[in-house]
């Protein structure tokens, strides 16, 4: 499963003016550059454009000049004004461009302004500018008198530097989204009617809360999963007559073809989820979270599966103070996050006639579902608020963007729903505006519901995401919106805890990195290669014992050709079972969340 995990680090308590100083003084430090040579690069150009904008309007002021004078100047004179209007220029050109160069670093735009987008980024540039030149020409009036530079030349070089400034920094984006346009207008996804939909570690957080949507609206769903976790999340599903088990590790190539043959959509969930659990292996993670990713893909697209709903996070954009969409600069803080920015560039690589895949980003999680998770930031402190009488946040005011899980299986079922004309190739933030609160807003959410509890701020714990997410794409797009808020969210953890179905909240099952601590990665390594190699020993074996040896027929990439009969009990291999008239592999693999 794929969720934005949170974890609370708990650090000494400082003295809140030691800590208000220290936040200005971190504040200010990430707005000043760091001198890099690409930075110093960003500075040189930007200075360049500025003494462009200024040189063209004292040009295009001396031109106006010469054109409107009555008589042209005699031979070897200057038209009036010439002299004084350069000298103006080379005298004040230095000032104004360190002037406009301070506020635009003050203002981010070298530093983690960078990720500015759209507007937002106009209205940034713009405004520092404006106050650079606000700036200059105070500084001018301190230094005892009016610019060297005539006032006309100045009140034009504003709106140039403006539309330089910008159009340098939206140039490459601008590039981008004709490309990306052009790539639109040229694929036209076939229309397919959806019946049947595998889902890739549809077990856990999210998929147990997907499985039975899909199977109340009539869908036959064909479930890929370890279940790492146990059985119990889909306990109360696995006699429905239309979900298919499927027990194996999608890592496992003739796996993952036995289950992709006769679908039409794909629903992928599986992976090692969260910072913490990612950071125990990181061979481990990019074999599940990538590689494996990219085989599943290509068989999809290889077995003709156009519709692939692939489950990434909104921990893709890292850390940065702008409203974030889906066309924001990506600013990944962990492994986890770039292997799913990874897995996205794969798959948007794949798009073509054929393949439609569609991503999701979901926000930060909460909520309960068939395999509930404590180690997520609303769960996590209401839990502690409750059986601890304590919450405790660390920081408070970093952004997130919050989704309910019952809201993030119902836009995976939008998607589903909607054409390929509209989703296809596409990228959707999954949440809503209204949710995106810092980690102590949401503790306050918590404390009012939990009154009894005692709020504690401590140090920041050195967690660098920091994120503001806008959803009008989904919304505009698919009409989605979260039906869950926080309030309602923590309100249904409390429920459950007092009707005694969460014994423990610190239990290792509902926190993916203890989980995988206890059990060990080991349980995660990959053990399909057995088979790989019984079967060639049992070759070798087979050709020592005839005279001559035996011809071998070369191994071949899997097929998705139809699935004949199963074979009788008796011939059926080891690790298939039949479970409801189906046969249920049973394997090693990973599908959790």
């Amino acid at each position: 499963m794929m969720i934005d995990s949170e974890v609370i680090l708990i650090h000494p308590s400082i003295d809140p003016e030691a800590r208000g100083l220290r936040g200005c003084l971190s504040s200010l430090a990430r707005r000043c550059p760091r001198l890099t040579l690409p930075t110093l690069v960003r500075v040189g150009v930007d200075g360049l454009l500025i003494n462009l904008a200024l040189f063209a309007t004292v040009l295009i002021r001396l031109c106006y000049l010469l054109l409107s004078q009555e008589a042209p100047p005699a031979a070897g004179e200057y038209p009036w004004g010439w002299s004084s209007s350069w000298l103006g220029y080379l005298s004040n050109a230095g000032l104004l461009t360190g002037s406009c160069l301070v506020v635009l670093s003050l203002g981010g735009l070298y530093s983690y302004g960078r990720s500015y987008r759209g507007r937002h980024k106009l209205l940034i540039v713009a405004w520092s500018v404006t106050l650079g030149f606000l700036l200059f020409g105070l500084l001018e009036y301190l230094a005892g008198g009016a610019p060297a530079v005539p006032l006309g030349a100045l009140v034009l070089a504003w709106p140039l530097t403006v539309a330089l400034l910008v159009a340098a920094r939206l140039r490459r984006y601008l590039w981008q989204y004709a490309a990306r346009l052009d790539r639109r207008l040229a694929l036209t996804y076939p229309e397919q009617q959806i019946r049947t939909v595998l889902v890739i570690g549809g077990a856990g957080y999210i998929g147990s809360a997907l499985l039975p949507k899909l199977l109340d609206q009539g869908y036959t769903v064909r479930l890929l999963d370890r279940l790492l976790y146990g059985a119990e999340p889909i306990l109360g599903l696995l006699n429905h007559p239309r979900l298919e088990l499927h027990r194996a590790d999608f890592r496992q190539v003739d796996k993952v073809v036995t289950a992709m043959r006769d679908v039409d959509a794909v629903v992928h969930l599986g992976a090692i989820v969260g910072d913490p659990a990612c950071a125990l292996d990181e061979n481990l993670t990019i074999e599940i979270n990538l590689t494996a990713t990219r085989r599943i893909a290509e068989i999809a697209k290889g077995c003709g599966v156009s519709r692939f709903i692939f489950a990434s996070t909104c921990s893709v954009y890292g850390a940065s103070d702008e409203l974030l969409d889906e066309g924001s600069v990506l600013n990944p803080v962990s492994l986890y996050a770039r292997s799913k920015i990874a897995c996205e560039q794969i798959l948007q690589q794949m798009a073509g006639q054929s393949f439609a895949p569609v991503i999701l980003r979901f926000g930060t999680i909460y909520g309960l579902s068939g395999r509930t998770r404590f180690d997520l930031v609303v769960n996590l402190l209401a839990a502690k608020a409750k059986f601890d009488g304590i919450i405790t946040v660390s920081g408070g005011d970093q952004w997130r963007p919050f989704v309910h899980v019952d809201d993030a299986a119902e836009a995976i079922f939008s998607v589903l729903m909607a054409p390929a004309s509209v989703v296809g190739d596409q990228v959707f933030n999954v949440g809503s505006d209204e949710q995106n609160y810092t980690i102590g807003q949401m503790a306050e959410i918590i404390h009012k519901l939990v009154p009894s509890a005692r709020l504690v701020n401590l140090d920041f714990d050195g967690d660098r995401r920091n994120y503001r997410v806008r959803f009008h794409k989904i919304h505009h797009a698919l009409g989605f919106r979260p039906h869950w808020t926080i309030e309602q969210g923590v309100q249904q953890v409390l429920k459950a805890i007092a009707a005694g179905e969460v014994e423990d909240y610190r239990d290792p099952k509902y926190h993916n990195a203890q989980f995988l601590k206890r059990e060990g990665p080991t349980r995660l390594v990959r053990r399909e290669d057995t088979w790989a190699r019984e079967l060639i020993l049992k070759i070798s074996a087979v050709s020592e014992d005839r005279p001559g040896g035996r011809e071998v027929v070369p191994l071949t990439a899997a097929r998705c050709d139809p699935p004949s009969a199963p074979p009788p009990p008796h011939h059926r291999g080891r690790g298939e079972a039949v479970v409801n008239g189906r046969v249920e592999v049973n394997g090693n693999g990973n599908g959790h969340g």
